[in-house]
């Protein structure tokens, strides 16, 4: 089944000669909650909270010296977007992210301001895991995905910049799965 007629519109450029869409989808949409969430929300509160306390504390003080009234701002910025920016971030993100499943590739593709395509060959592709919920959204990972806080850069914070490739938050994830499967043995039946 594909997705909306747009996002079969935005790969129809990315394609080979001879290569037909099997299917095309997006991530879910909106604020998503990860597993590492667990943690990183306990942790912001604290940052953010002990952020704010220290720059109103400064601030109250009369006798401050400017440079203290100045260091805390980074500091509270910084606790802002873990504990709320960071969901808007990703949420944007996965808003301008489009996935594909063709007779010969897997494609992913991020429009800007963080534009890029990744393009995995069925014939090469890495290890396939499938993590799904009780609502049938899952998530597909293509290659090893580096677990817990172990991440680097943002995509620790912000799941939809992480480097292992994946079909993120994708509906009826089980049925997309199965595609794939088919797509890389034609031949052969999946469970």
């Amino acid at each position: 089944m594909f997705g909306s007629k747009m996002t079969c519109d935005v790969f129809s450029n990315k394609l080979f000669q001879g290569e037909n869409l099997l299917w095309t989808g997006q991530p879910g949409q909106g604020i998503v909650l990860t597993e590492r969430d667990a943690l990183l929300i306990p942790f912001s509160l604290l940052w953010g909270g002990f952020a704010i306390f220290w720059e109103t504390t400064v601030l109250s003080l009369k006798r401050s010296p400017m440079v203290m009234k100045l260091w805390g701002i980074p500091f509270v910025l910084i606790g802002l977007f873990f504990i709320f920016g960071r969901f808007f971030v990703d949420a944007y993100m996965r808003k301008n992210m489009h996935y594909a499943i063709t007779n010969q590739r897997i494609l992913i593709l991020r429009s800007p301001p963080f534009a890029s395509l990744t393009s995995l060959s069925l014939d090469r592709l890495p290890e396939l895991r499938l993590t799904e919920g009780r609502n049938g959204r899952g998530t597909i990972y293509f290659g090893h995905q580096t677990q817990g806080l172990h991440r680097s850069g943002f995509s620790v914070w912000t799941p939809s910049l992480d480097s292992t490739p994946k079909f993120m938050s994708i509906n009826d994830a089980a049925s997309v799965y199965n595609k794939i499967q088919r797509a890389i043995r034609p031949d052969q039946s999946t469970l």
